[in-house]
């Protein structure tokens, strides 16, 4: 049986890390997992609980795989437990694949940092046994290996889902501004359309009003002109 434990702090706080763990695959970091099913899902008590099943490929090498045998897709099952309140998520992943001879058992917990709750804790530990085949100890560190390589992509996957958070946040504030300037722009030339149309309405007016007291005028004359 092989220990392997890892921790990572995360420069941001939990909500984002919480929410970027949930859509980190697939990702160009680890394209190893193929596919995230969800079995089944509800909250219970404030807390989220969700049955995933984990479809990814693992590699062996040829003298591994003539002992316990080959699969081109690995199934993994993957409970968790999100706790908004505490500010807690814990997944817990087991293998389903190759489970007469392999069991690896891992959880993965996300906190806030202790010392510095705008940070975010990540504790890693996975349990790796092997049994029933040769060379058994040695498969347990080539597993334990892998998990550390797939833990530090798994570290940059969530980095990398947060710059997709904040070219997105971006990218809407950009677009905000357009659509006010847009707006502005056509509402300031509504405006001087109105402000046009209202001149020439004037000015219209004006003109009728001016050829009516003119027609008066001549009018008048003429009647005076008439009775003298």
């Amino acid at each position: 049986m092989k220990i392997w434990t890892s921790e990572h702090t995360f420069n941001h706080p939990w909500e984002t890390v919480a929410q970027a763990a949930w859509r980190k695959y697939p990702n160009p970091m680890n394209p190893a997992v193929v596919g995230i099913d969800v079995v089944e899902r509800n909250v219970v008590n404030g807390v989220l609980h969700t049955h995933r099943l984990v479809s990814s490929k693992w590699f062996f090498p040829r003298w591994a795989q003539a002992l316990i045998g080959t699969a081109k897709i690995c199934y993994a099952s993957e409970k968790s437990e999100v706790n908004p309140n505490q500010r807690q998520m814990v997944l817990k992943t087991t293998n389903l694949t190759f489970c007469h001879y392999i069991a690896v058992d891992e959880t993965v917990r996300y906190t806030p940092h202790p010392s510095d709750a705008s940070k975010t804790l990540l504790t890693q530990e996975a349990v790796v046994t092997v049994q029933g085949v040769p060379l058994s100890s040695y498969m347990e560190d080539l597993l334990a290996n892998r998990i550390s390589l797939n833990a530090g992509k798994g570290r940059q996957a969530i980095e990398w889902v947060i710059g997709k958070f904040d070219n997105e946040i971006k990218e809407l504030a950009t677009s905000a501004c357009k659509s006010t300037d847009e707006l502005l722009s056509q509402t300031k030339k509504s405006i001087d359309d109105i402000t046009t149309t209202a001149r020439r309405s004037m000015d219209d007016i004006s003109s009728k009003a001016k050829k009516s007291l003119d027609d008066i005028e001549k009018l008048t004359k003429t009647n005076a002109n008439q009775r003298s």
